[in-house]
């Protein structure tokens, strides 16, 4: 069953990890997908890939934190695609510091990746969205906006941003018919965790209280986002959905 056919997607930080499975899961079930990353060569090849299995997709490089670039995504999205139905806005970064060490310069990279970015792009894609009629707006935020871990302050308090942003956009648009929603994921597997688990100890250590005693794979956060992407969410807007294995529940 094809449930977002027909739906034109761009996905941030697409390039790897989550966001590539999210652009992989959103064409399988029938979407034309718009990857954008930072980094070109890996965001080709993912595209490339899609492309070579049958799906309809395409690579444009994109900083998140750039508005001019975010502009020319979705007007070449708009060009390529004819309209803009779901963003979901994925890329993020996080600096592991207690807040006493961590430098200013450190503190606005991450706020600007994850939090301004995620505007910047709302901004960006809602014309598109209200000139097509409606639309769905999946801002990835993390288990870590809703509960503090040390050592992740910056990326607790951007992630926090993006929670309550989303909502907030979703009292805004719901009479445009544009949905937003966000979504929490745990501790995931991809390259940007890579460094994080290293070994089971490291594992333990991050799983915390979580009673769910493994990592999460991309997949198992891409479906939620073909779910919020498809009309089967149609009556959900500023919902938070988090897939933590039940971190934030005890």
């Amino acid at each position: 069953m094809k449930r977002v056919k027909g739906k034109v997607a761009i996905v941030t930080g697409a390039a790897s990890g989550m966001g590539r499975s999210h652009a992989v899961e959103l064409v399988r079930e029938g979407a034309q997908v718009v990857l954008t990353d930072v980094r070109a060569e890996p965001g080709q090849a993912a595209a490339r890939e899609i492309v070579s299995g049958g799906g309809s997709a395409m690579f444009l490089p994109l900083d998140v934190c750039s508005a001019d670039q975010w502009q020319t995504v979705v007007a070449e999205t708009i060009d390529t695609y004819g309209k803009l139905d779901v963003l979901v806005n994925n890329a993020g970064v996080y600096i592991y510091s207690n807040a006493a060490d961590m430098t200013v310069e450190q503190w606005d990279f991450v706020l600007s990746v994850n939090a301004k970015g995620t505007f910047l792009g709302c901004r960006a894609a809602i014309p598109a969205m209200k000139a097509a009629g409606g639309g769905s707006i999946i801002n990835v935020s993390s288990n870590f906006a809703l509960v503090g871990r040390a050592g992740f302050s910056a990326y607790c308090a951007s992630k926090g941003a993006v929670r309550l942003f989303t909502k907030a956009i979703a009292a805004e648009l719901a009479v445009d018919k544009i949905r937003a929603n966000s979504l929490h994921p745990g501790l995931v597997a991809t390259e940007m965790t890579r460094d994080l688990i290293v070994d089971q100890e490291s594992i333990d250590r991050l799983l915390g209280p979580a009673p769910v005693r493994r990592v999460g794979q991309p997949v198992e956060i891409s479906s939620m986002v073909v779910y919020l992407a498809s009309d089967e969410s149609s009556f959900m807007t500023g919902s938070e959905i988090v897939v933590d294995g039940g971190y934030s529940a005890v």
